[in-house]
């Protein structure tokens, strides 16, 4: 009976991952007919950040003693998981192909083994190195650097950026897990004996996405913004879409639904599993810019694409357990790595 229960709730949260990686991947796909209308990358990630924030209110207020418990990692999780990795993200698409953009983001596992063994100066595996090199030599076939750099390299850097958003909370992560781990041990030496309560990942992605809505709107200014834009149509690879329905999709699939179904996936499964599931968002956005944008990539892109995220995988499964766990995704693992730093999630495209 319970091993039945166990393996239904394993297939459901199997599900939700899947649902998630899907959700995640189709926002850059989405997002770039709109750029390509004339919308500044800026303005539409405000549009997207802005939009999920007031959807996630009720969450926020329903966990509003976050903002006195934890203000440091909510702002973190506002500036860089979200205000910062979206921004270079989307603002990268607009130069490149979405699906090299996702894959570039993937070098942030192995630049975080870089902060933890060069900063730190923490021992880190011979695997995880492996799975450095990996990561590196893949992502050298995905920009063809025998061609040199058949890619614009200013979006490539600021693919980059998002990446080095992503180390960025992965390092406050680590730190407000260290805190809270001292904070238990102090209390525990007080005789109380009481562990100290993870903060909800909901919580903190709503609050994220708050944090975030404000730092955009003073960067991107969207009273500025050619708001007609909206009323017209954007052409995917040919076929005009309404702009409302990419922007809808943006907000409501791409970001509170992915973000909602991952955080739920990895309680279901683990941040390790749902870590696993959510490396299908590169695929995904790959195979939907592919038919949807024709945005093709060649064999030895393919080939590297492949080897970039069996490196992040090794890297990331490889590294020494902190508190926090790989954040993205989105790169790609953003519910994930909240999940592993909260739980004790993930913050993406």
């Amino acid at each position: 009976m319970h091993a039945s229960r166990g393996t239904q709730k394993r297939s459901a949260g199997l599900g939700l991952a899947l649902l998630s990686a899907f959700a995640f991947g189709g926002s850059g796909v989405a997002a770039k007919p709109l750029i390509e209308a004339g919308l500044d990358p800026l303005h539409v990630v405000w549009l997207r950040v802005a939009g999920a924030a007031l959807i996630m209110l009720p969450v926020a207020w329903r966990h509003r003693n976050l903002v006195r418990e934890r203000p440091a990692l909510l702002a973190g999780f506002g500036l860089f998981a979200v205000a910062g990795v979206q921004a270079c993200y989307f603002a990268a698409i607009s130069r490149i192909p979405v699906g090299v953009a996702l894959l570039v983001e993937y070098l942030a596992p192995a630049l975080v083994l870089g902060w933890v063994r060069f900063v730190q100066r923490r021992p880190v595996t011979r695997a995880a190195a492996l799975g450095v090199v990996l990561a590196v030599g893949g992502l050298a076939c995905v920009v063809e650097v025998w061609a040199g750099l058949s890619f614009d390299a200013l979006g490539l850097l600021l693919a980059l950026g998002a990446a080095c958003c992503q180390v960025g909370y992965f390092v406050l992560s680590d730190h407000g897990g260290q805190e809270a781990k001292g904070r238990e041990g102090r209390e525990g030496k007080g005789g109380d004996g009481g562990s100290v309560e993870p903060p909800p990942p909901l919580g903190v992605i709503a609050y994220g996405l708050i944090v975030g809505a404000l730092v955009l709107t003073v960067v991107a200014r969207p009273w500025g913004m050619d708001w007609s834009l909206l009323g017209g149509t954007a052409g995917m690879n040919g076929t005009e879409v309404p702009a409302w329905v990419l922007l809808g999709w943006i907000v409501l699939i791409a970001t509170v639904l992915a973000y909602g179904t991952g955080v739920v996936s990895v309680r279901m499964l683990s941040p390790q599993v749902a870590g696993v599931v959510a490396c299908l968002e590169a695929v995904i956005a790959t195979v939907l810019a592919w038919v949807l944008l024709g945005e093709h990539l060649s064999a030895p892109q393919l080939i590297g694409g492949f080897t970039v995220l069996t490196g992040a995988f090794i890297a990331q499964s490889s590294a020494p357990k902190p508190p926090s766990g790989p954040v993205a995704a989105g790169a790609g693992a953003a519910a994930a790595a909240a999940e592993s730093e909260l739980s004790a999630g993930r913050a993406s495209h």
